[in-house]
């Protein structure tokens, strides 16, 4: 290719300017600015074009649109071409100064960039990458199957759209329960690689020496106490926990074994909500109920089941309440495009691009002389 191109130049030079000699070479300034007028092309299509470049050629030679507002001729625009009010970063000191004023702090689940960037425009004061992702992303059986590269490479995805809230991500089974060491290892992986400000680990009194160490290195820990996912089989399933005095006693414990190892905050799952209220009143940090009740210090929900992302007949823990139906409007407003499209309804001229009427008929012309080939 490149070299076809150095002999046209070579040919546009050899016949724009005349070959009798120096003192004969009186070209004119038409011809000059003719010829480097067609190199400069030239010079522009034996290297590769950037996509700025194109978009430049596009539209107007005289100025370049980078901005978010950028004019495309292609799909394949990035979602962080959308963007998000800036606001105040949340820092643990923003959450320690909520719960001591008593305001309840919200949490949300994201799994990726889509997610975390509703997430972030709605005002989430914390973003969770939760090891729920293995069953509402990967469609997985549940949370004990995902691994830490794919922990890694959602924490990265939702990082690049939350930039105000306070991130989160679960720490995967089999990462961190071996050892201390071992949890270290991994929560340094998932704030380094993942780009959260810090993790979540399951667990109450047999987890407070891995809680403490990881802390000790420096990594904002929430706790996970009643219900915790990653150990259903031992639990007997999904269950409400802290129903009976002696499980309750157990849950306060485990919540003030994992306070004292440096927890900064607490998850409280699937608990009755007097007994959550009242741990939660016996403790120093923040306590984040997703089925325990109105009396903790804040709320989480998985995203996809609070936006009712998710088909008919799907089972939903009773403390979920559906605030939206996302499945319904995709499946409509596909169901529509599946229409149209048979019924050659779309794309309208609206939808199209428009060429100059004699450029058209010039095509035709030619396509219909077979001159084209």
């Amino acid at each position: 290719m490149a070299s076809t191109l150095t002999r046209s130049a070579h040919h546009i030079l050899r016949h724009s300017i005349p070959s009798h000699g120096i003192t004969h070479a009186r070209t004119t300034t038409a011809t000059v600015t003719a010829t480097a007028t067609a190199i400069r092309h030239l010079s522009l299509l034996t290297r590769p074009a950037t996509l700025t470049q194109i978009h430049t050629h596009t539209t107007s030679p005289t100025r370049r649109d980078n901005g978010p507002h950028q004019k495309r001729y292609s799909s394949h625009s990035p979602l962080s071409a959308t963007s998000v009010p800036p606001r105040k970063k949340v820092t643990l000191q923003t959450l320690r100064a909520m719960y001591k004023r008593g305001e309840p702090i919200t949490m949300l689940t994201a799994h990726d960039f889509p997610s975390g960037h509703v997430a972030e425009a709605a005002g989430m004061d914390m973003v969770l990458v939760g090891d729920s992702l293995a069953m509402v992303a990967l469609g997985m059986e549940d949370t004990s199957e995902i691994v830490m590269e794919e922990m890694l490479l959602h924490c990265r995805s939702v990082a690049r759209a939350v930039k105000g809230a306070f991130t989160v991500a679960d720490l995967p089974m089999g990462s961190y329960e071996v050892s201390p060491e071992q949890a270290v290892q991994s929560a340094i992986r998932i704030v380094k690689e993942g780009r959260v400000q810090g993790i979540k680990i399951e667990g109450g009194e047999e987890m407070a020496p891995t809680i403490k160490r990881i802390t000790q290195a420096g990594i904002p820990v929430v706790g996970h106490v009643g219900l915790t996912p990653q150990r259903q089989h031992s639990l007997g399933g999904f269950r409400v926990q802290g129903k009976s005095t002696a499980g309750a006693l157990r849950l306060l414990r485990d919540a003030q074994a994992v306070q004292e190892a440096g927890a900064f905050m607490i998850v409280v799952e699937a608990v009755p909500a007097e007994i959550a209220a009242i741990v939660t009143k016996k403790l120093r940090v923040p306590t984040i109920g997703i089925g325990a009740g109105n009396g903790c210090s804040g709320q989480v929900l998985v995203q996809i089941d609070m936006t009712g992302n998710f088909p008919p007949g799907r089972f939903l823990p009773k403390f979920v309440k559906k605030y939206a139906d996302v499945w319904g409007e995709a499946i409509r407003g596909i169901e529509q495009y599946r229409d149209e499209v048979k019924s050659r309804a779309y794309p309208s001229e609206e939808y199209t691009y428009a060429i100059p009427k004699e450029e058209l008929a010039e095509f035709e012309r030619i396509v219909e002389e077979g001159s084209d080939k």
